[in-house]
């Protein structure tokens, strides 16, 4: 008799495991689908980061490299503000 009420096989404690896989489930793709988000807003704002280097340090290895003479590199250093450097 007793068997005939849980429906032969288990009745609700096959239901119940199926609603928690059921939930944990949706839980662990929604977790996935942030994470994800978050690595690729991540990624975006490392590509836009701001340069580390100072614009005199730049400037300084432009003119050491050779790409620009002392006459531009004296002007571009004082358009800049590095004159004391």
């Amino acid at each position: 008799m007793m068997d005939m009420m849980n429906g032969g096989n288990g009745g609700w404690w096959m239901g119940s495991y199926m609603w928690f896989f059921s939930i944990l489930f949706w839980i662990l793709v929604i977790a996935g689908v942030v994470l994800v988000v978050r690595w690729i807003a991540d990624r975006g704002s490392q590509a836009s980061a701001p340069p580390t280097e100072s614009a005199l340090e730049i400037l300084k290895k432009r003119y050491a490299r050779g790409e620009i003479d002392r006459e531009t590199f004296e002007r571009m250093k004082r358009d800049i503000g590095g004159e004391g450097q």
